[in-house]
């Protein structure tokens, strides 16, 4: 009888604990920039500070909505306040290898390493999502500029 109730209450405890993963995965919303000089506020209302100033496509994740406004966390974890029509639901995502460095990442004419390198980007650029394929995010840059980035050095999703 004991035997039954822990294997019954384990496997209960791992239900519960992959629905709650599951759920947090799930519930996860991006959102982009729509327009230049967006204002991230310290909080919601125009009558708080100005924080951050960002620009067109700049990917957000959702924290928190309150009304008109959502509290939103940006790819180095800076939270602050953004009013809902200065966003929209898109598939941007940035680069975040190699911050504090020099040196860009590779973009890749296909999804591998052994595919050649035909440019490069640096910490910070935004690109649109066009195709998921294993761990490789085809990119577009807003100049039309199409390629492949190991999805590892990207944020947004």
């Amino acid at each position: 009888m004991r035997k039954s109730f822990l294997r019954n209450t384990c496997f209960l405890c791992v239900l519960l604990t992959s629905y709650f993963f599951a759920f947090s995965v799930l519930a996860t919303e991006i959102v982009s920039v729509k327009g230049d000089k967006v204002n991230m506020r310290s909080g919601p209302g125009i009558q708080h500070k100005v924080k951050w100033e960002y620009g067109s496509g700049f990917p957000f994740e959702v924290l928190k909505k309150q009304g008109d406004w959502l509290q939103v966390k940006d790819f180095e974890d800076e939270t602050g306040w953004i009013h809902k029509s200065h966003v929209r639901k898109a598939p941007q995502i940035i680069v975040k290898g190699n911050k504090d460095q020099e040196q860009a990442i590779n973009i890749r004419s296909g999804p591998g390493n052994e595919n050649a390198i035909i440019g490069s980007a640096y910490h910070g650029v935004v690109f649109s999502m066009v195709e998921v394929k294993s761990d490789w995010v085809k990119v577009q840059h807003e100049t039309g500029f199409t390629g492949w980035i190991k999805k590892s050095l990207l944020w947004g999703f």
